[in-house]
């Protein structure tokens, strides 16, 4: 596998209607040798920052999508919210469905007849206006974090889609840590991703710091 820490603003596959470039057009650019080039084995939202996994070959595709579908592969995501959640930490168990009924639209919201989805989140550190947070996801439905962020009253600094549409910022979540258990017989494969620079200066413009035993090596 091959493992990027992938920039905002960068979508990894087109969408419909979609003109701007993507992830995917960039792939060739990453055989390193190789006769094929690398291809997705999850996605992360065009906004989102942070470790994304590319499998090398079919055979690596095939027990990467295994992997995923069976949510063996462990994922720890940061983000700025705005409020102060008082809990050290939480689950969020709150049912997603697609906002529209059309295909082309990935928008979601909480609706009791959705699917089952469930997040876990710890307080890093507080300030007066802002939280950071580490999220776990149980399970992967598409704005999983961002929805059940907004749901219980602190959303995503930066999130222009379930956020307060402050443009000032870009989207705070970071996909930080990857556990990728990815040989039987072998311990599991962890994947460190550092923040961009649009990450860091909202952590210092709402007065919050990660801690220097969160900070970890980069991939």
């Amino acid at each position: 596998m091959l493992v990027i820490n992938k920039p905002a603003g960068l979508p990894v596959h087109k969408g419909a209607g979609q003109k701007i470039a993507t992830l995917e057009d960039y792939l060739d650019d990453l055989r390193y040798g190789l006769p094929k080039r690398p291809e997705l084995a999850h996605r992360l939202d065009k906004d989102t920052t942070g470790c994304l996994i590319l499998g090398r070959n079919k055979v690596a595709l095939k027990r990467l999508s295994e992997l995923f579908q069976q949510h063996l592969i462990g994922k720890t995501y940061l983000a700025v919210v705005h409020g102060t959640i008082k809990a050290h930490s939480g689950e969020i168990n709150l049912p997603i469905a697609k906002k529209s009924s059309d295909k082309r639209s990935w928008w979601g919201k909480i609706d009791a007849k959705g699917q089952p989805a469930l997040t876990k989140y710890e307080v890093l550190q507080r300030s007066e206006t802002a939280t950071l947070v580490k999220l776990t996801p149980i399970t992967g439905r598409t704005h999983q974090l961002r929805i059940h962020l907004q749901a219980i009253g602190y959303p995503i600094v930066g999130d222009q889609i379930y956020g307060k549409k402050d443009k000032q910022h870009s989207l705070c979540l970071h996909c930080y840590e990857m556990e990728v258990p990815l040989y039987a017989k072998k311990e599991k494969i962890v994947l460190h991703a550092s923040l961009p620079e649009t990450f860091t200066k909202v952590l210092e413009g709402m007065e919050l710091q990660l801690q220097d035993s969160v900070v970890k090596e980069n991939i």
